[in-house]
C-alpha cells in the first residue's frame, strides 16, 4: 500500500512541477509584484469568508446524509470537515476523505465505514451540482470567439462526468437494494485476481453499503439539494471576489466556467494541494477573456492561497483542540 502511495505521489509531483513549469515561462516577475501590489485585498478577505461559509455549509448537508445514523451537532461536523480538507492539501492521493471520515467517527463514537459511505453520497452531490454549474455556464456565458474547443472540452468533459457519476449512482442502487446478488456478481468479476483481493473488496462492500441509509424524508432531501446548491453558490463568490480584487469585472458566469475547470483540474493526480495543475487551469480559464498573463498567474496564485493556508490553519487548530495528531491521520489511509 505504501509503495503504491509513494509511486502516486512522486507522479503528482512530477505533474505539478510539468505545469508551473509551463506556468512562469509566461510571466514577467516585475509584473507580477505590481499586480500583487496594486490588489485589493479587503475583496480577499471576503473570498477567505466566503470560502469558510462554504466549509460551514458543507457541514451542514453532512448533517443530513448522516441523520439516519446519528443526529450529530455542527461543532462536530464542521471541524471534522476543516480537518479534511486540510488532509487534501498536505496528504497524498486525496486521502483527506478518510481523514475527515476517521475525525467524526472518533469524536462522536460511529463507525467509520458508515462515515464514509456518507461522504461517497457527499461527493456524488457535488459531482452532480458541478454539471449544473456546467450546463448553467454552457447555456449563459457568450465565449469568445475562437475557442470552440474548450467549449466542445468543457462538454465532453461534462459528459464524461454524467456518465461516471450515473454509473455509481446505478451501482450503489444495486448495491443497497440487491446486496447479495450485486456482491456475488462482484466476486465472479473478482475470480481471475489473486483471492486476497476479493478477500479484502467483499468484506469492505458490505461493511460500506450498510453505511449509507439515507432519510427517506422529503424535507431531508430538500435539505440536501438546497445545501448542495448553496455549497456551491459560496465557491463561486471567492472567484468572483478575487477576480474583484484584480480589478477584473467579469460576469458570475465566467466565475462559475473558471470554477468548472478548477474541478475538472483537481481530478488530474498532482502533488498534494492540487499545486500546478489548479493554477494552470485557471490560467487558462482566465486569458479566455483576454486577462493578461501576469494578471492571470497572479489570480491563480491568490486564489489557490485562498483555499490553501487558511484551511490548514483552522485544521492544524482543530486538529490541536481534538488532540489529533498528524501521525495519527496518516494512519487513516487504511481504515475504511
Amino acid at each position: 500500500m505504501k509503495s503504491k502511495l509513494d509511486l502516486k505521489f512522486w507522479l503528482g509531483v512530477a505533474t505539478s512541477l510539468f505545469f508551473m513549469a509551463l506556468l512562469f515561462k509566461k510571466i514577467d516577475f516585475r509584473q507580477l509584484g505590481t499586480a500583487f501590489r496594486t490588489a485589493d485585498y479587503r475583496y480577499i478577505v471576503l473570498a477567505v469568508m466566503f470560502t469558510f461559509i462554504s466549509y460551514l455549509l458543507r457541514a451542514v448537508r453532512w448533517r443530513y446524509l448522516l441523520i439516519q445514523e446519528k443526529a450529530m451537532p455542527i461543532s462536530s461536523l464542521y471541524p471534522a470537515t476543516i480537518i479534511g480538507y486540510m488532509a487534501n492539501n498536505l496528504l497524498p492521493a486525496r486521502l483527506g476523505e478518510f481523514v475527515r471520515a476517521y475525525s467524526l467517527a472518533r469524536r462522536e463514537q460511529l463507525e467509520v465505514p458508515a462515515v464514509f459511505a456518507s461522504l461517497v453520497i457527499d461527493r456524488l452531490c457535488d459531482g452532480f451540482t458541478v454539471l449544473v454549474l456546467l450546463l448553467i455556464t454552457l447555456f449563459t456565458l457568450r465565449l469568445p470567439t475562437g475557442i470552440e474547443d474548450a467549449a466542445q472540452a468543457l462538454k465532453g468533459g461534462g459528459i464524461v462526468m454524467f456518465v461516471i457519476y450515473s454509473g455509481v449512482v446505478l451501482f450503489l442502487f444495486f448495491l443497497k437494494r440487491h446486496t447479495i446478488k450485486t456482491i456475488t456478481a462482484i466476486g465472479c468479476l473478482l475470480k481471475p485476481f489473486p483471492k486476497k483481493v476479493s478477500e479484502k473488496v467483499i468484506p469492505l462492500l458490505g461493511s460500506f453499503i450498510s453505511g449509507i441509509r439515507l432519510s427517506p424524508q422529503k424535507k431531508h432531501i430538500f435539505a440536501l439539494i438546497i445545501t448542495s446548491a448553496a455549497v456551491w453558490l459560496f465557491c463561486v463568490l471567492p472567484v468572483n471576489m478575487t477576480l474583484k480584487s484584480f480589478n477584473i469585472h467579469l460576469p458570475v458566469a465566467a466565475s462559475m466556467f473558471i470554477l468548472v475547470l478548477l474541478v475538472f483540474a483537481v481530478m488530474v493526480p498532482a502533488s498534494p494541494g492540487f499545486i500546478g495543475t489548479y493554477h494552470y487551469a485557471c490560467y487558462k480559464g482566465l486569458t479566455v477573456f483576454g486577462v493578461p498573463d501576469t494578471t492571470s498567474v497572479s489570480i491563480a496564485l491568490v486564489m489557490h492561497g485562498i483555499g490553501f493556508f487558511p484551511v490548514i490553519i483552522a485544521g492544524v487548530y482543530y486538529l490541536w483542540k481534538n488532540n489529533i495528531s498528524l501521525v495519527e491521520l496518516q494512519r487513516t489511509e487504511s481504515t475504511p
